[in-house]
């Protein structure tokens, strides 16, 4: 069901910008704009999971059997909420219509979660920090017929294109021990649909507030070189060959932008 909600997503974003390109042909009026803003960010519950439960070499982390709560062997968590700041070269060739190309940054995205092995019905705590830089041509359509009211226009949009996903060393924490998983970075395709609306400050500048849901696609840590450690150094590290393990990262956002037209 999940894979054919995001099939219909992206076949309606893909809709819009077609529209939005085939727009741009009798464009001899055409104005261009420079969009700023910053925004917040609210992750969904996310699930770290192997992406081969049964890899043997190199070693599988959960594996393929099911934990103390009876669900495969995982990481369930959240991420704190997270500011993200966005560019945009864009372009109205017709009016109520714009096309822009965008990018996105996500500094920090700070993931908290609990592992379920069965091997200890205590301390299972898994921590790690992620990033990303998404960048993404999208189409927006003005409402004024339908909602305007006065300078305050609502709009639809939605756009796709790929994103830079980079997530730091996990850190999985038992009671005698922890566990370092290696990091890495991937890029992945990327979509979003947003809707808000955009009120006129003069005839060159608009502030625009909008709500955006965003599917940056698979953050993976990394394969190779992980480690058990002893909180004490009682003992010297145990080096682990370790496979890659995957979660899906979409998350929900609120938008305060600027926009110059010239």
């Amino acid at each position: 069901m999940a894979r054919e909600l995001q099939g219909r997503v992206i076949g309606l974003a893909a809709l819009v910008l077609a529209t939005a390109m085939a727009a741009m042909a009798p464009s001899a009026a055409a104005e261009f704009y420079l969009r700023a803003g910053v925004g917040l960010e609210w992750v969904d519950d996310t699930v770290f999971e192997d992406r081969h439960c049964g890899s043997e070499s190199p070693v599988a982390l959960y594996g393929c059997g099911s934990g103390g709560d009876g669900a495969p062997t995982r990481t369930t968590g959240y991420f704190d909420t997270a500011t993200a700041f966005e560019l945009a070269f864009g372009h109205e060739p017709v009016p109520g219509m714009r096309v822009e190309t965008r990018l996105e940054y996500l500094p920090r995205l700070r993931f908290q979660g609990t592992a379920n092995f069965l091997e200890t019905s205590r301390e299972q705590s898994v921590t790690a920090d992620v990033a990303a830089l998404s960048a993404m041509v999208a189409g927006y359509g003005d409402l004024p017929l339908v909602l305007g009211h006065g300078s305050i226009v609502p709009f639809l949009g939605a756009g796709a294109g790929v994103a830079q996903l980079r997530i730091g060393t996990t850190r999985m924490t038992f009671p005698r021990t922890y566990t370092e998983v290696p990091g890495a970075s991937r890029t992945a395709l990327a979509w979003m649909v947003t809707a808000g609306l955009s009120a006129a400050v003069s005839e060159r500048i608009a502030v625009e507030f909008a709500w955006r849901y965003t599917d940056f696609g698979e953050v993976r840590t990394g394969r190779g070189a992980g480690q058990v450690v002893w909180h004490d150094a009682s003992k010297p590290p145990i080096p682990l060959d370790i496979a890659e393990t995957r979660a899906r990262l979409s998350d929900h956002g609120i938008r305060l932008s600027l926009r110059y037209g010239f």
